[in-house]
Order: structure tokens, then C-alpha cells, then sequence
């Protein structure tokens, strides 16, 4: 090395030796370092803590050899202004040779001594600078942030669970009360842990160098946070029922008291139609719903002695199998009145297919009038046979269609050319009867209940005064 090189060289290694010796008072005076060396520690931190406070000792070992490297060859260019050939020699073994001796006794996995260039001195030091610097930057990130979460959630647990027992949400007697406690010892034990060995909840970060990198480990913290949510909807549940037990429970009771008048209902019509109806499947009819009447009655008295977590639980339980037992009681009363249902109906078209004979004339025809009577004497009359006056209406259906058929063309022009000599004499013609029908003539019975829906009509007496008694 000439002169230039010796000078670039002290250069260069002043301004290393000066940014090593910033960060190594940096590392030293670290808030997580000072807290490693004053924590109680255990597990994966104590193993690796150990390991990186040798380090930092060893550091400053290797540090104080490279400051006395350094000062030794600038002593020597010092010496004179332009150094000969014995000092530029000395100076380029001190600077690029591995010219500094370290001793290595007492240190365990060390050699007895260790010999370095100032280069290769740096870059060990370098190394371990930044294993140390992670070790003491996870550590410090994992404190900032999950003691004082840990200190917030348990804050907060506190105050759910003095809400908790204000509305007899205890352990033992509630499972809410008793998932307060598990999440009670589960922050005290996460807190300890956290505190003895952070490095357990630090996840590194995947490809990366940089010191620190990577982030802290709320995996469990998480978890007793879900949980406390899931604690705190409960009681306010609670705290609701509270609020509106009353209202529920009239609501319960007029949701039962709906479901018991359906179901009297449900017996009566059953009675009715077994009575009006012949040879109908009519199916049974349930008793009141007395279980539901008895937990009413056992709900009404966790209000009365504010139990309200066994209120809570209770009432919709109540609510959800009240509104089924309505709506059974309902299907129940809708089955039994179906054949009078079915009854009506028919009775409805009988009546709106004699309407719209008698409209168009035909009222007085023999054949019309003797199937509405048979129809209307089986509908009338009790116990009403359902078949049998089915058959009959479309019995009746079918011959009013018939007779309400235009007769074809051909045969009015017959009657044309018959004359009125023909009608003269007495004999009725196609035309004496409007819409009198032709056999063969159907007209389909939806034509008809399109053009006429069907009317409801007061049944006439019977015309013949048939058998049987009338049937309201």
C-alpha cells in the first residue's frame, strides 16, 4: 500500500469504527435489552437470551480490538508526514493482514485466542450485532404489544363479568359463568407466559433479514377475546330478557290461548262434520298444549324471583314451539273442516249453475230441474254423502252445458225451409226454445265458469219436498 491507500484505508475504518461504536451504545441502552436483562425469564427466551448476552459481551470485546487495531496504525502514519518503506510495510499488515488477536479463554465453544483482519472484524461483529439486535427487538416488540392488550381484556372482563352477576350469571350455575372463569385463568396464564418468554408468541418473518423482522403471536390472546364477545352478547341477552320479560310473556300467553281456541275450534267443526258428512275420514283432534302451559307458568316464576339467566334460555325455547303449537292447531282445524269445505264448494256451483240456467229460459226444463233436485237433496241433507253429490253436480253441470249448446247450422236452415206452417200447427221448432240443446252438443264446463263465475245463492225449498232432512 502506498501512501493514498494507507490514508483512504484509516479513512474508511474510522468511519466503520465510528458507526459500530453508535450502534453498540444504541443496542446497549435498547429498552428491550434492559428489560431481558432484568426479567425472570424461562423457556425458548432464557435459552436464546443467554446465548445473545454473551454476545453482546463478546461484542465489546471485539470492539475494544478493533479500536486498538486502529489507534496502533494510526500511530505509525503518524509518525511522519511521508512514511518510508518499513512503516508502509508495518501499516499494510496492520490494515489488511490478520494483525489483531483476541483471546477466546473462559468463553465456552470460544478458541483459546482468535486472530482477525480489521475487515474480517467487522464483519464478525457485524454478524453478530444483528442476531443480538433481532433477539432484543422481537422481545421488545412482543412486550409493547401484548401485555398491554392482555392488561385491556382483562379490564374488560372485569367489567362483564360485575354485569354478569348482577343478572345471576355466575359460575356453576351458569355456562357463561363459568367460561368467565376459564377466560379469567386463561389471561392470567398468557400474561405470566408472555412476560417470562416472549419469544414463544414471536412468528419471524419468511425471507426476511432485516433485524426484527416478523411479528408478535395473539393467536391465544385471540381466542380469550372471542370469547369474552361471545360472554358479553350472552349477558346482554340477559340484560334484554330483562328488560322485556313481560312483554314476552304476554305474548306467550296469547300465542297459547290462540293455539287452545284453534284447537276447540279444530273439536267442534270435528264433531260437526262427523255429524253432516257420511263416510268421511275425519282426523283426531290434539288436547291443549299443557307442558307449554306448565313452563309459562315456571318462566313467570324465574321473573318473579329475577333469574334471568334461566329466563332467558327458557323464553325462546317457549316462543319458538309456541308458534309451532299454533300453527299445528291451525293445520289441525284447516283438516277437519276440509269435507265442509268441499260442500260448500259444490253447493256454491250448484246454485251458480241454476242461476245462469234460469237466465237464459231454461228453468222449467224437466230434465234440468230433476238433476238439480237430486244434486240439491244430497247436498241438503244430512249426513251428506261427498261422492255421491259431486257426481251429481257434474251431472248437472254436464246437462246444463248441453242444453245451452247453439244448435249446428244445418238444422236451422231445415227449420228454415220448413216454413211457419210446421209452427203453425203446434209442434215446437229448434228455435221455440233458445239454447235448447241437440244430443251431442257439450260445451266444457270451464267455458261456463269463465263467462259466470259461480254466485252464491239461499238454497230454495225442495221442490218435490223429497226425503231426507234439510242441512244448513
Amino acid at each position: 500500500m502506498d501512501r493514498d491507500d494507507v490514508d483512504r484505508a484509516l479513512t474508511r475504518l474510522g468511519a466503520e469504527h465510528e458507526a459500530v461504536e453508535t450502534s453498540l451504545l444504541a443496542l446497549q441502552d435498547h429498552a428491550g435489552r434492559r428489560l431481558l436483562e432484568g426479567a425472570a425469564l424461562s423457556g425458548v427466551t432464557q435459552e436464546r437470551w443467554t446465548a445473545a448476552d454473551a454476545a453482546i459481551t463478546r461484542l465489546w470485546t471485539y470492539f475494544d480490538a478493533y479500536s486498538g487495531a486502529l489507534a496502533a496504525a494510526r500511530a505509525i502514519r503518524e509518525r511522519r508526514r511521508w512514511p518510508n518503506r518499513e512503516d508502509l510495510a508495518e501499516l499494510t499488515e496492520r490494515l489488511r493482514g490478520p494483525g489483531v488477536t483476541i483471546a477466546g479463554a473462559g468463553l465456552e465453544g470460544a478458541a483459546l485466542a482468535e486472530r482477525f483482519s480489521l475487515a474480517e472484524l467487522v464483519a464478525r461483529m457485524n454478524e453478530l450485532y444483528a442476531s443480538s439486535l433481532d433477539l432484543v427487538v422481537a422481545a421488545d416488540a412482543v412486550w409493547s404489544a401484548l401485555p398491554a392488550r392482555i392488561d385491556l381484556l382483562a379490564a374488560e372482563l372485569h367489567r362483564t363479568r360485575s354485569l354478569a352477576h348482577s343478572v345471576g350469571v355466575r359460575p356453576g350455575e351458569h355456562p357463561s359463568g363459568d367460561d368467565l372463569e376459564s377466560i379469567t385463568a386463561e389471561l392470567t396464564r398468557l400474561r405470566e407466559r408472555v412476560i417470562a418468554d416472549p419469544l414463544a408468541f414471536w412468528t419471524p418473518a419468511v425471507g426476511s433479514s432485516a433485524p426484527g423482522g416478523g411479528r408478535p403471536d395473539t393467536a391465544r390472546y385471540d381466542r380469550a377475546a372471542r370469547a369474552l364477545d361471545d360472554v358479553r352478547r350472552e349477558v346482554e341477552a340477559v340484560l334484554t330478557v330483562r328488560q322485556d320479560a313481560e312483554q314476552r310473556l304476554i305474548a306467550l300467553r296469547d300465542v297459547l290461548s290462540r293455539a287452545d281456541r284453534t284447537l276447540a275450534e279444530a273439536r267442534n267443526a270435528r264433531i260437526e262434520v262427523l255429524a253432516k258428512i257420511a263416510a268421511s275420514e275425519v282426523p283426531a283432534v290434539s288436547g291443549p298444549p299443557t307442558a307449554l302451559q306448565e313452563q309459562l307458568a315456571a318462566a313467570a316464576e324465574y321473573r318473579r324471583h329475577a333469574q334471568w339467566h334461566r329466563l332467558s334460555p327458557l323464553l325462546d325455547a317457549l316462543e319458538e314451539r309456541a308458534e309451532e303449537e299454533l300453527r299445528r292447531a291451525r293445520e289441525s282445524l284447516t283438516a277437519v273442516t276440509a269435507p265442509l269445505a268441499v260442500r260448500a264448494e259444490l253447493r256454491g256451483r250448484l246454485d251458480a249453475y241454476k242461476a245462469k240456467v234460469a237466465r237464459h229460459g231454461l228453468a222449467e226444463d224437466p230434465l234440468l230441474i230433476e238433476r238439480y233436485d237430486t244434486a240439491r237433496r244430497m247436498l241438503w241433507s244430512a249426513p251428506c254423502d261427498l261422492r255421491a253429490a259431486e257426481l251429481a253436480v257434474l251431472r248437472y253441470q254436464r246437462a246444463t252445458a248441453e242444453a245451452l249448446a247453439p244448435p249446428p247450422e244445418r238444422d236451422v236452415r231445415d227449420a228454415d225451409d220448413r216454413g211457419d206452417g210446421d209452427r203453425g200447427s203446434g209442434a215446437p221448432g229448434p228455435g221455440d226454445l233458445p239454447g235448447r240443446y241437440l244430443p251431442g252438443q257439450h260445451l266444457p264446463e270451464h267455458d261456463l265458469t269463465a263467462q259466470h263465475p259461480p254466485e252464491q245463492h239461499p238454497p230454495e225449498q225442495h221442490r218435490s219436498g223429497g226425503p231426507g232432512k234439510e242441512d244448513a
